[in-house]
């Protein structure tokens, strides 16, 4: 990145090492609007984009996050907060934006919020979960505790919905004024080649008739699995042409999750029409799964919204989903997709033929580009960055 002019403005990101999607749909954007931008990453959130991209400077302070022995991860991770506390000393951006902690929450939302003020930043802080222990069922005061301390601490914070905004307010008395319901960006890091649906199907091994069911993403108990491969059976059990795709990596701490789905499938006769990939799904191979697919499923329990969701309308492709969180105000009924009561595998799977039934479905080839239109009027990381930009702009006072 070029030396900066006098008055332009100059924000760090701090990315926690992960989400590459959204720290480099961000940082593009910010980047295209003038403003000076610090990417702090990893070899998780490198891209060549950041490196060759005019306002933009990406420093991997965290370096490589693969498999490697105890001891090594603990030295790995120490090392990082060293350089980021580093950084944080000399680092000419008075915005830190904070889009994600680190690996030591406790830590990053009270210690490291408290240095970071002392050295006189002025924080944002993306909120896209308000309280992840509540939503995983694993709450505690300390976690409460230490959520209300960075909120505190936070001089202002983006949220991605209304009832986000509303639980920050009255579950953790922040300020109105302290807060920016910003869209949840489209993802635009994921390759889209010249590959057909048919293509990716042959690929797959998925007949080009088959209708095929996608769940993608991390898998973990809140995003209901167990109900879309219930909801599934059902339907194969009188019809022969439906497929499911699996693809996702399992998170730490849902491996009896994992095995119990692993044992529903291996006693039912349709499992040879289920493809499992629990695994991380790298980002070359992402399109082939979303072009594949006829339909995505999100069969969740518990969420805001869903990056997963706007991943699925960036190919296209619509949806059926459960009716949580903010998910209603992103699908339209019948034009990009379908919802269904959660926790209910009967009414998904119903939800599920309601769709294959649609015209949405019948005429899904013409339909796409529709849905991609949709997705960026409303999710456009145009919008995201004008009211970053905006709001940096007060915390500097300009």
């Amino acid at each position: 990145m070029a030396p900066t002019q006098p008055g332009e403005m100059e924000v760090s990101l701090l990315t926690g090492g992960f989400d590459r999607p959204y720290a480099f749909g961000l940082a593009m954007a910010l980047a295209s609007k003038g403003v000076c931008v610090e990417v702090i990453g990893s070899d998780e959130v490198d891209s060549p984009e950041l490196h060759s991209t005019a306002k933009l400077n990406f420093l991997n302070l965290r370096g490589s996050k693969g498999e490697a022995g105890l001891a090594t991860k603990i030295s790995r991770v120490l090392v990082y907060y060293a350089r980021l506390i580093r950084y944080t000393a000399t680092a000419k951006p008075k915005i830190f934006h904070i889009l994600w902690n680190n690996k030591f929450q406790f830590f990053d939302r009270t210690l490291l919020m408290l240095y970071y003020k002392l050295r006189g930043k002025r924080i944002a802080l993306t909120v896209h979960n308000v309280n992840e222990g509540r939503r995983d069922s694993n709450d505690s005061l300390l976690n409460r505790l230490t959520l209300w301390m960075q909120y505190l601490m936070a001089d202002h914070m983006f949220v991605h919905t209304e009832k986000m905004k509303c639980e920050l307010l009255q579950e953790f008395g922040v300020l109105e004024r302290a807060v920016t319901v910003i869209p949840f960006g489209i993802n635009n890091s994921v390759p889209d080649t010249h590959l057909t649906p048919a293509q990716a199907k042959a690929q797959l091994g998925i007949g080009e008739d088959e209708r095929t069911i996608l769940f993608f993403g991390a898998i973990r108990p809140y995003k209901g699995l167990e109900y879309l491969v219930e909801a599934f059976l059902r339907l194969a059990a009188s019809n022969a042409r439906y497929r499911l795709i699996v693809a996702g990596e399992p998170k730490k701490g849902s491996e009896k999750y994992i095995r119990d789905i692993r044992r529903a499938i291996s006693r039912e006769p349709a499992q040879r029409r289920i493809i499992q990939r629990m695994q991380h799904i790298p980002d070359e191979d992402i399109e082939v799964y979303f072009k594949a697919a006829d339909v995505l499923a999100l069969p969740y329990t518990h969420v805001f919204q869903s990056g997963v969701l706007f991943l699925a309308y960036s190919f296209g492709l619509p949806i059926v989903a459960s009716d949580v969180g903010s998910i209603r105000d992103d699908v339209t009924e019948g034009k990009t997709g379908f919802l269904c009561r959660p926790g209910d595998a009967v009414d998904l799977a119903e939800a599920l033929a309601r769709y294959f039934g649609s015209d949405l479905f019948k005429t899904l080839d013409d339909r796409r580009q529709e849905i991609r239109d949709y997705a960026n009027v409303r999710h456009s990381w145009d919008i995201v960055a004008e009211r970053s930009r905006n709001v940096y702009a007060e915390l500097l006072g300009r």
